[in-house]
């Protein structure tokens, strides 16, 4: 998108004509495609099937799935005492068995509890048990709340990435209807919080990278110069460090997140001085624009993160919470000595992480989904709980769509390609956000990780395929048979994810079925 500035004419140039500035401007800031309401209408109504699909039966199972099993109790520690605590043995059935006042369970040890995660995902997990009560569908409320909100985002992102309302509304309805982001939109386990907190800095960033050429989309042309015009204030540029020191304070993953946008962002402003003519974009960016992002991006990602330690600083009775009064004195107050020394046990846990665990999967097999992580089964014989087939089975599998995952593969190599020879912007934004919520994990195979981390990726793999449909469907301007053919082929695409959500929802929602249709499921044999 990037265009050359025109110089200012001399007495032997014309001034440019006004339809070449009205295309230079229109190429640094196309119009979005309409306005009002009719920007909101599909996105809002794709995200209404987000939450249907989300909220339906939400206390499904009537049970502690997976990790729930530690973040909803820790969540409940931090209603009742700002910080983690110890459980009692049986606490689970304490639970489950009690009528859910968070005020009134007692299931505390006479200890604190020593956890390796920041606490917000927690927190926002505790919304939804405060409001509810400490029932399985009080502590999955607030995830599934961010998981709907998480549609009508992508939708409105990708509206604007494309300048089309269509293909804002299908990038919506794929991350609405995709297995994984259902799942973990309706399971209290912290990843989904940090999948949305990135999501809204992506949106953000989207946005910012298109109001500051908005500005200059008017005042197309400008004298070349070699510092060029000052690029004005940022707000949402601070905010999506504020949205991203959220990401860090649910999972200190959200770091690469923190780098890699904040790198992008910075590029995207080297496009902008160069378009409008600056001849030293990269020492201009970097001496101009560099240090005042780092301090949105950083500096307000920094204050963010430490402000939802608040709980465990303002109190006393939290793990590791009076370390430093033994210590040497230090001008650095006793409180942030001894949440560094916290953060240096809790890293020291992450990287010697190498516990065998028999849903672990490697990286390298995410994006083709060959190892979901089953979070909850339970099998019945005829005649219980209503099963009339030999036996029935229900099953909460993290298991990504895999029309979207699969072609989302080719749909990703696709991306790169146009990146890399077209020099599309947003092919390579796109890619930012895949990478930095995958590649990472490649630095430790040797750990315990679980293909549900890539929920965090998921929206820009939607995104990445939803580029592509676009592609396949062609510009407006193709030929009526360029449009018909690429229509039969989008459509296609569209209409296998939906049918392929229909057939594993069963399996995505803990839905009692016959054994035997949950097998057929069961696509390979390493989803068992």
């Amino acid at each position: 998108m990037a265009a050359t500035a025109t110089a200012e004419p001399t007495e032997a140039e014309e001034p440019p004509a006004p339809a070449a500035q009205a295309s230079t401007a229109s190429a640094l800031y196309p119009p979005m495609p309409s306005s009002g309401w009719r920007g909101w209408a599909g996105p809002i109504a794709v995200a209404a099937l987000g939450g249907v699909l989300r909220f339906t039966e939400l206390g499904r199972p009537n049970a502690f799935a997976f990790d729930e099993v530690y973040y909803a109790k820790d969540a409940l520690a931090l209603l009742r005492f700002g910080y983690e605590q110890q459980f009692v043995e049986d606490a689970n059935d304490l639970i489950l068995a009690s009528d859910g006042n968070w005020r009134t369970i007692d299931v505390f040890g006479p200890d604190a509890s020593f956890v390796v995660h920041p606490p917000f995902g927690k927190w926002v997990i505790a919304a939804g048990e405060w409001m509810f009560g400490v029932t399985p569908f009080g502590w999955r409320f607030s995830v599934a709340v961010l998981g709907t909100l998480a549609v009508l985002l992508i939708a409105r992102i990708v509206r604007r990435l494309t300048r089309s309302d269509l293909l804002g509304v299908v990038a919506g309805l794929l991350l609405a209807i995709d297995g994984m982001h259902l799942v973990m939109s309706r399971t209290a386990v912290l990843d989904m919080v940090l999948s949305f907190m990135v999501l809204v800095a992506f949106g953000l960033l989207i946005w910012d990278r298109d109001m500051v050429r908005r500005r200059f989309a008017g005042r197309i042309p400008l004298a070349p110069s070699e510092w060029g015009p000052a690029l004005g204030p940022r707000p949402l540029r601070w905010a999506a460090g504020i949205a991203l020191g959220l990401a860090c304070a649910v999972k200190w993953s959200g770091l690469w997140y923190l780098a890699a946008f904040g790198i992008m962002t910075v590029v995207w402003d080297v496009g902008l001085r160069r378009s409008l003519g600056v001849a030293r974009p990269w020492t201009a960016t970097i001496l101009r624009s560099g240090p005042i992002a780092f301090v949105a991006m950083v500096g307000s990602a920094a204050v963010a993160y430490l402000l939802t330690w608040s709980g465990w600083l303002l109190t006393a009775g939290g793990w590791g919470r009076d370390w430093a009064d033994s210590q040497p004195e230090s001008p650095i107050p006793a409180a942030l000595r001894s949440l560094w020394h916290y953060h240096a046990e809790a890293w020291n846990f992450h990287v010697g992480l190498q516990s065998d665990h028999s849903y672990e999967s490697s990286p390298l097999s995410w994006l083709f989904q060959t190892r979901p992580t089953s979070f909850y089964w339970n099998s019945v014989e005829q005649g219980v709980n209503g099963c009339d087939a030999n036996t029935c089975a229900s099953a909460v599998a993290a298991l990504g769509n895999p029309v979207i995952w699969w072609i989302g593969v080719a749909a990703l190599l696709y991306q790169l390609w146009r990146w890399a020879a077209r020099r599309d912007w947003r092919s390579g934004a796109v890619l930012v956000g895949v990478a930095a919520g995958w590649l990472p994990w490649m630095l430790y195979l040797d750990r315990t990780i679980f293909t549900f981390y890539s929920v965090v990726f998921v929206p820009f793999t939607v995104m990445a395929l939803t580029l592509t449909i676009g592609s396949i469907l062609g510009p407006a301007d193709a030929p009526p048979e360029r449009r018909r053919w690429g229509a039969i082929g989008a459509g296609a695409i569209v209409l296998l994810a939906v049918v392929a959500a229909w057939w594993f929802y069963p399996v995505w929602t803990a839905e009692q079925i016959p054994y035997d249709l949950w097998r057929l499921r069961m696509w390979m044999p390493t989803w068992v």
